[in-house]
């Protein structure tokens, strides 16, 4: 009778030991900087800038990668400026997913989906099964499911760390293309480049608000080596396939980033309700005055992914040699809707070749 019972009790203390070590590889205890995708909670710095209310002893955010002085230089500007978006064109983005018509789609859509499953059972993101328990046990689902803002920065990290790849990769290897047919490019390795420089800078705002632990950084580091080797041959053998890939991948940003600010707007995420966006967000996107909040700065950066996810699914659609990028192209008729670097003219599905070219 007793040994039953120690083994009863030894299998509680196992199954609650499983639980809490699933817990912590999940990102839900982020002030732990142990071997896993965490994040070091932000730290009260006296050398830091800007104060937000991320705890109620209002901590500074965190100089991950504090600015260098020097005798001479006082500020360096982006290299890209970014676009102006109202906040009229922000509000309007849509969820939107594209028909997968060819084989070249379908492949591309698949592996995004592959790609989506690990992504969220190594996150802990389970939108669909905490919507589903939601309808008959809501409490049960938050407890459940619930993503925290630890848990959505560990996401959105990692996500920004890999999604400036495919840019980079595509842009290099058409330069490279480029010099050896001796032709131009038509102004693709431009709108690649920036798209990539766009990605880093997300991520480069999510690192002003936590410091990644030693798991996470190897993580992202394997990750995109990989990442980036997959890309370089894939592009090499099939463009169109990798455009349409990056595509159905900013399709699932932009529903990332909706599901973050919908949770903002229902109180799920308190610690993100008076957060402002740090320095490096407001010099970047020109944030105005009463328009800094962490909703504000979800905003922008959704509307960049829904901007990807135009841009690439236009390019998946074109002569990948002859046409020119459209996103740089002087129309002959202006007053027509046409592919452009802000939101004036959304088509979350992209562009078709018949008519923009």
């Amino acid at each position: 009778m007793l040994s039953a019972t120690a083994a009863a009790r030894g299998s509680l203390a196992s199954k609650r030991a499983s639980t809490q070590l699933l817990k912590s590889f999940n990102g839900m205890n982020a002030c732990t900087t142990g071997f896993r995708p965490s994040f070091a909670a932000v730290q009260p710095l006296v050398s830091a800038r800007r104060n937000f209310s991320f705890t109620p002893s209002n901590p500074r955010i965190h100089e991950y990668f504090p600015e260098k002085e020097t005798d001479k230089v006082r500020k360096t500007e982006a290299a890209w400026p970014h676009p102006v978006y109202t906040y009229e064109q922000m509000d309007s983005v849509v969820v939107a997913h594209r028909e997968a018509k060819t084989t070249s789609d379908k492949v591309a859509l698949i592996a995004v989906k592959i790609l989506r499953w690990g992504l969220d059972l190594t996150t802990g993101y389970k939108h669909e099964k905490a919507t589903t328990l939601a309808k008959t046990d809501p409490a049960a689902a938050t407890e459940k499911y619930g993503m925290t803002e630890e848990k959505y920065m560990i996401r959105n990290v990692f996500l920004e760390s890999v999604a400036g790849v495919p840019g980079m990769v595509a842009g290099m290897l058409r330069h490279l293309h480029s010099m050896r047919r001796m032709q131009r490019d038509n102004g693709w390795i431009e709108s690649l480049l920036e798209e990539s420089y766009n990605e880093r800078m997300h991520l480069l705002t999510f690192l002003k608000m936590s410091k990644p632990g030693l798991f996470m950084r190897l993580w992202v580091l394997g990750a995109q080596g990989v990442w980036f080797n997959a890309l370089f041959f894939a592009y090499i053998i099939s463009p169109r396939t990798v455009h349409r890939f990056v595509g159905y991948l900013e399709e699932e940003a932009v529903i990332t980033y909706t599901r973050q600010i919908k949770d903002i707007d229902a109180g799920r995420l308190p610690k993100w309700q008076n957060l402002e966006a740090p320095q490096i967000a407001i010099d970047y996107w020109k944030m105005p005055e009463g328009r800094r909040s962490m909703r504000d700065l979800l905003l922008y950066i959704r509307a960049d992914e829904s901007k990807h996810r135009e841009v690439n699914h236009t390019f998946g659609n074109l002569d990948q040699k002859e046409d020119p990028n459209p996103y740089v192209s002087e129309y002959k008729d202006d007053s027509k809707p046409h592919p452009c670097k802000d939101l004036l003219h959304q088509k979350p599905t992209g562009w078709e070749r018949s008519d923009i070219i």
